[in-house]
């Protein structure tokens, strides 16, 4: 029986030492200053902010931030300060703090960013910028670029997310459609030509009205007409008349 009761009186010891340690510990981390920051986010995306310019929207949001403590910085108000910008989809602020001696702890507040991804690059007129799935904008920077479909043309920015992207989300999700259509431009009247990266040949998609019905009929041509390695026979192949493929030869 009492080494039953030693066994249970050992346990909440533990645990007691746990808590107050741990305790102790928060004090301690909360007690660090900031000595610096750090922007991190995954190599791959597309678009990335050059991270002198998020540290500089993070010293906005705080002038003092460095040599602050970690209990006096609002995290909350720095992450809504770098989601203003464009290109940015989400920023997570989180401080990490390391033991230089037994007494002294040294503090880095680091940013973790998730960035909008671009499926279109808008170049109409004087309007130069991408956008994302969501139809978000994306300001095009020197500091960065991305290899996505390029529209041209004469269009305004409404026309762009509410005809255009969806026919360009559309492609995307088509492995072949994606991997053959490499720019797209506006005509004038609302038209919309096609430039495939195979074959010397337009294709005349007509108003973006009924586009999958078009595109479907554009790739049962493909397969039936170009199989035979006749990619440069045709100057323009149009789709634009309902239920109709119109191809004119060079």
């Amino acid at each position: 029986m009492l080494r039953k009761l030693g066994k249970i009186a050992g346990f909440f010891g533990l645990i007691l030492f746990v808590i107050v340690t741990l305790a102790f510990t928060s004090i301690k981390y909360n007690n660090a200053t900031c000595r610096s920051i750090e922007v991190e986010y995954e190599p791959d995306e597309l678009i990335r902010v050059d991270k002198s310019e998020i540290i500089a929207l993070v010293k906005a949001a705080d002038e003092k931030i460095i040599g602050k403590k970690f209990d006096q910085i609002n995290a909350v108000k720095i992450e809504q300060a770098v989601e203003k910008h464009d290109a940015l989809l989400k920023a997570e602020v989180y401080e990490v703090v390391t033991v230089t001696d037994s007494a002294s702890y040294q503090g880095v507040l680091s940013v973790r960013l998730k960035h909008r991804k671009p499926v279109l690059r808008v170049m109409s007129g004087e309007s130069n910028y991408y956008l994302d799935k969501f139809g978000g904008k994306i300001p095009v920077s020197s500091n960065y670029s991305a290899n996505v479909l390029v529209s041209t043309g004469t269009f305004d920015e409404k026309f762009a997310r509410e005809k255009l992207l969806p026919c360009v989300l559309f492609m995307a999700n088509d492995e072949f459609w994606d991997a053959q259509i490499e720019q797209v431009h506006v005509e004038k009247n609302g038209e919309v030509v096609l430039t495939p990266l195979v074959g010397d040949h337009i294709i005349e998609l007509g108003k973006l009205d009924n586009y999958e019905e078009k595109l479907r009929n554009m790739k049962a041509f493909y397969k039936q007409v170009l199989a035979d390695n006749n990619w440069n026979k045709y100057k323009t192949v149009s789709v634009k008349y309902k239920n109709q493929v119109i191809a004119k030869r060079r």
